[in-house]
C-alpha cells in the first residue's frame, strides 16, 4: 500500500490537471455473465489500456492490458483482482487523508471480504487506527475475518453485533458491500465522520441510505462523469432534484487543493468510489517497475517478446 498511495495520488493529478484521460466503465450482459470495460491513458507516463471483467453469481474475473502510449505496443496482461483491491483502497485511504479529521482513531466498517481488508490498509497508511469496528452478516466470517486483519495489522478488530454498532461513535465510516439497499442510516452517523463508500458502482446497488448522503456537507467522488452514470447511492436524490451534479467535488480537486476539502471539525464528508481505469493503470505500471521489467519495456516496440509470458511477483 505504500507504493501503491503515490502511484494513485499522481494518477488523480493528472486526471485533474488534464495531463491523463478515464472513460467510464460500459457494460454488456450475456447469458448468465455481464462483461465490464473501463479505459484509460496516461501520455505523460507512456502508458495506456483497459481492465476487463466478466461477473456471475459465482464470482468475477479481472484482466488489465497494457500497452506504450505512443507506440501502442503492448506491454503486458495482468490478473487484475489484487490490483482492483489495492487500488481502491488506495483512494479510499487518500480520501480519508484528505477529508477525515487529523485525529480520526475508530473505524467502523460494514462489510468482510477482500474489498474491505484493501480499505484496512489504506486506512492505517494514512491515519493512526486504533479499533477497527467491523460488522458483516456471516458471523462465523467476520470473526475469522477480524483475527486474521488484526494479526496482519497490529491493530485491534473487534466484530460488532450490528450494523449499528460498528457505526454509532466512529469517527470513519466504511461501507464495503454489494448491498442493493442501505445498509448505513445517516442517523447513525456522529458529527465530524468521514464516510467511504465504495460498493455503489452500479444504478442497481445502494448501500447509504438519502439522510446519510443528505447530511454530507461535502460528496466527493472519484470522478463526476462516472458517479453521474453509476452511483447508486447518489442518482436517485439527482432524480429527486435533492442533489445537483456540481455539488459532487471530485477527489483530484481536493487533492491539487483546487477544493479546499473539509471545512469544519463536525462537518460530515462522504467519498463516494467507483473506481477509474485510470488509477489500474498506474498501479499496473508501478508493478512493471518494481518487478524490474521497466527497463526491458522497450523492447515490446522493438517487436522483440523476449520477456512475454514472464511471471510478476505479484
Amino acid at each position: 500500500m505504500g507504493r501503491v498511495l503515490p502511484a494513485v495520488e499522481a494518477a488523480h493529478r493528472a486526471l485533474t490537471m488534464g495531463e491523463a484521460i478515464d472513460v467510464p466503465r460500459r457494460r454488456v450482459r450475456g447469458g448468465g455473465a455481464m462483461q465490464h470495460l473501463l479505459q484509460a491513458a496516461w501520455p505523460v507516463r507512456g502508458v495506456m489500456g483497459f481492465k476487463t471483467y466478466t461477473s456471475t453469481a459465482r464470482g468475477a474475473r479481472f484482466w488489465l492490458h497494457l500497452f506504450d502510449a505512443d507506440s501502442g505496443a503492448p506491454l503486458a496482461v495482468m490478473e487484475a483482482d489484487q490490483i482492483g483491491i489495492m487500488r481502491t483502497g488506495a483512494a479510499a485511504g487518500l480520501a480519508a487523508r484528505a477529508l477525515s479529521r487529523p485525529d480520526a482513531a475508530v473505524v467502523g466498517l460494514l462489510g468482510a471480504g477482500r474489498q474491505a481488508r484493501g480499505q484496512m490498509l489504506g486506512l492505517t497508511a494514512v491515519r493512526t487506527v486504533r479499533l477497527f469496528k467491523v460488522y458483516a452478516r456471516r458471523a462465523n466470517e467476520l470473526a475469522e475475518f477480524c483475527v486474521r486483519m488484526a494479526a496482519e495489522l497490529g491493530v485491534p478488530v473487534e466484530p460488532a453485533v450490528s450494523a449499528e454498532a460498528a457505526v454509532r461513535d466512529s469517527d470513519i465510516v466504511v461501507t464495503a458491500t454489494t448491498s442493493s439497499k442501505p445498509v448505513l442510516e445517516g442517523g447513525w452517523l456522529a458529527d465530524g465522520v468521514h464516510v467511504n463508500a465504495i460498493g455503489s458502482n452500479s444504478l442497481l446497488r445502494r448501500e447509504l441510505d438519502e439522510v446519510a448522503v443528505l447530511r454530507a456537507g461535502l460528496v466527493c467522488v472519484d470522478s463526476r462523469d462516472t458517479a453521474l452514470l453509476e452511483a447508486g447511492d447518489l442518482t436517485a436524490l439527482m432524480e429527486k432534484g435533492r442533489l445537483a451534479p456540481r455539488e459532487l467535488v471530485e477527489l483530484g480537486d481536493v487533492l491539487t487543493g483546487r477544493h479546499p476539502g473539509r471545512q469544519d471539525v463536525k462537518q460530515i464528508t462522504l467519498f463516494e468510489s467507483q473506481g477509474l481505469a485510470i488509477q489500474d493503470i498506474a498501479v499496473a505500471a508501478m508493478v512493471l517497475q518494481d518487478a524490474g521489467l521497466s527497463d526491458k519495456l522497450s523492447a515490446a516496440e522493438n517487436g522483440s517478446a523476449s520477456h512475454c509470458g514472464q511471471q510478476l511477483p505479484y
